[in-house]
């Protein structure tokens, strides 16, 4: 929802940063590998319960996935890029439920499910609409720098990285608060679906 308002403050605060890792030869595909394996050790934090570290990791995760895109705009933006990024961010987001589910299957499991299926939801009409945008020339003014075209929604990556931070600093309360952001997750995906259902209505001219 905010992610567009946050662009122009995230690309001055990490174009410094970035500029250092450009100068080290260092490859935005290796900046986005290096975060999800960050992203996946995560799992192992919540599965023992040792949420701050956890949360360390999912912080230092979504730097890596800001830099990523801030050094390939020093260097070379490409395709392989692009779909590194928004392929091993999906597959991110799912692990950390999955992480508190095995932190506690008796209390976290159902909860956990319910959001995991609330982000396929999400990202699955993210990635419709981009793949339908992308074959009639559609580009998000919004977005001028993404690979793909993004369509934003009441649940964003902004809002997404809050929520994780959230359950790792109050664990006991991950339960309601899955239902809550599954709900919003729910809204931004039946959004999605009349929009696509609307822009895609007519053939292409």
């Amino acid at each position: 929802m905010i992610d567009a308002r946050l662009l122009p403050l995230q690309r001055r605060l990490l174009s410094p940063l970035a500029r250092g890792f450009a100068r080290a030869r260092v490859q935005p595909d290796h900046m986005t590998i290096a975060g999800f394996l960050l992203g996946i050790l995560a799992v192992p934090a919540l599965a023992a319960g040792q949420f701050g570290l956890a949360l360390g990791l999912i912080l230092l995760n979504r730097l890596a996935d800001g830099l990523d895109g801030a050094i390939a705009r020093q260097t070379r933006a490409t395709d392989r890029g692009a779909f590194l990024d928004i392929a091993l961010d999906f597959v991110f987001y799912a692990l950390i439920p999955l992480g508190f589910a095995l932190a506690d299957p008796a209390q976290n499991a159902l909860a956990a499910a319910v959001l995991i299926a609330a982000f396929v939801g999400t990202g699955s009409s993210f990635l419709a609409f981009a793949a339908i945008a992308a074959k009639r020339g559609m580009r998000a003014d919004a977005y001028p720098t993404k690979g793909i075209y993004y369509l934003g929604g009441l649940t964003e990556g902004t809002e997404t990285i809050a929520f994780f931070i959230a359950i790792c600093l109050w664990p006991a309360a991950f339960v309601p608060l899955a239902y809550v952001f599954s709900a919003a997750c729910a809204v931004t995906t039946l959004t999605r679906w009349y929009i696509g259902w609307r822009a895609f209505a007519g053939e292409m001219e």
